[in-house]
């Protein structure tokens, strides 16, 4: 961790609103972004993001701050997110179809942005950190808090629906 990092967690952890809202500052925009490429909904991302903080506050004094701050983060923002679109999706009954996820123009393209909106949550998030975020394998391991081996796994899988999918024109 960056040392105005580390001195911003200490003193977030002595109670510090000023630190925890620099804090918040800094990781909003990148914890947001996550919660939207796992959801593709603004809503459900803001809520994501939300809870992410509320929850890193809560446990911020476990949290060692001679580690990361951001891949702590990111793995609460993501498990939030695909918590948050399991709880969503329990609520649509039966008889409604379920829209895809809505990506905007920042993903790129419509198409592929189509596609990655309708996998499942959890390869979804590998894709979107992989290559919206350009965070490697471990680093994707280490942010949804899964091995190494099933981070490939779900982006091996993700990678083959999206080529069928575009493929096929399911767009």
């Amino acid at each position: 961790m960056d040392a105005a990092d580390s001195a911003l967690v200490l003193a977030a952890k002595e109670g510090s609103p000023d630190a925890l809202g620099r804090l918040f500052d800094r990781y909003w925009p990148s914890v947001w972004r996550t919660a939207y490429s796992v959801t593709g909904q603004r809503e459900l991302a803001n809520d994501a993001a939300q809870d992410t903080f509320l929850r890193a506050a809560g446990a911020l004094a476990r949290f060692d701050h001679t580690r990361p701050l951001e891949p702590w983060l990111l793995r609460i923002a993501v498990n939030r997110a695909i918590d948050l679109l399991r709880a969503q999706r329990r609520l649509v009954s039966v008889d409604e179809v379920e829209e895809p996820a809505v990506f905007d123009e920042s993903f790129g393209d419509e198409t592929v942005r189509d596609s990655v909106a309708r996998l499942d949550p959890e390869r979804r998030a590998v894709v979107a950190l992989h290559y919206w975020f350009d965070y490697s394998t471990p680093e994707i391991a280490e942010v949804m808090g899964i091995p190494v081996g099933t981070v490939a796994s779900r982006l091996s899988r993700a990678l083959r629906d999206l080529r069928l999918s575009l493929e096929a024109g399911n767009v």
